[in-house]
């Protein structure tokens, strides 16, 4: 990181890292762009997880599915959305769990900030 940049704190920074560690959890998130792989996640979560070599820490995030938790794990924010639409999940009730807020309020948030 540049020395002139300043974190944001919660905010985990995606780099080399951290690609090598959610390498299997980026990998299985992309094999949701087909529905088959979607379906089959869904009739065996824990199969499928074991498939594709997810580690404990992966695993435990998939299953909570919490977002911050994904990203700690390696995950990147652009496969994560693959995962979290088979729940029909979209970018607002992400960002509504990254920042602690109901999907109402994190809306209310953007529109406030003309954000929308």
């Amino acid at each position: 990181m540049n020395p002139s940049q300043t974190p944001i704190p919660g905010t985990v920074l995606f780099d080399g890292e951290q690609a090598r560690k959610g390498y299997a959890l980026n990998k299985m998130c992309f094999s949701f762009n087909e529905e088959v792989n979607r379906n089959a996640f869904l009739a065996d979560e824990e199969g499928y997880m074991r498939r594709y070599g997810l580690n404990e820490q992966q695993a435990a995030a998939i299953r909570s599915r919490n977002v911050l938790q994904l990203l700690a794990a390696g995950g990147n924010a652009y496969y994560l959305a693959k995962f979290a639409g088979i729940f029909k999940l979209d970018m607002q009730d992400i960002g509504a769990q990254q920042t602690g807020l109901t999907k109402e309020q994190f809306k209310a948030k953007l529109v406030a900030a003309n954000l929308q």
